[in-house]
């Protein structure tokens, strides 16, 4: 199984910017699929969570700007982020969980700027 992100980059204070994330190489089916983020200097932290059939889940600092969503027949999770500020400057990574053989997996990560 391989994940792989696209969409990060660099944008202004205020813009926005979408990842997703295809998780290939497997016929199964994800159960959790989401996004982590690591900025310079910090622990990496979840940024949000959606399984496939139940609630998603958002850190706090990014409750009301950033939307989670997947297409299960597709595998991909996406990362919609609006109102975007400095602070959600870091590396994210996208990462699934395969019940099938019970492991989580993570992408190589994408590195979203934001400049004040």
């Amino acid at each position: 199984v391989q994940l792989q992100a696209s969409g990060g980059g660099l944008v202004q204070a205020g813009g926005s910017l979408r990842l997703s994330c295809a998780a290939t190489g497997t016929i199964y089916r994800a159960n959790k699929m989401g996004w982590y983020r690591q900025a310079p200097g910090k622990q990496r932290e979840l940024v949000a969570v959606v399984p496939s059939g139940g609630m998603t889940n958002y850190a706090d600092s990014v409750k009301g700007r950033f939307t989670i969503s997947r297409d299960n027949a597709k595998n991909t999770v996406y990362l919609q982020m609006n109102s975007l500020k400095p602070e959600d400057t870091a590396v994210y990574y996208c990462y699934a969980y395969f019940p099938v053989n019970g492991r989580d997996y993570w992408g190589k990560g994408t590195l979203v700027t934001v400049s004040s």
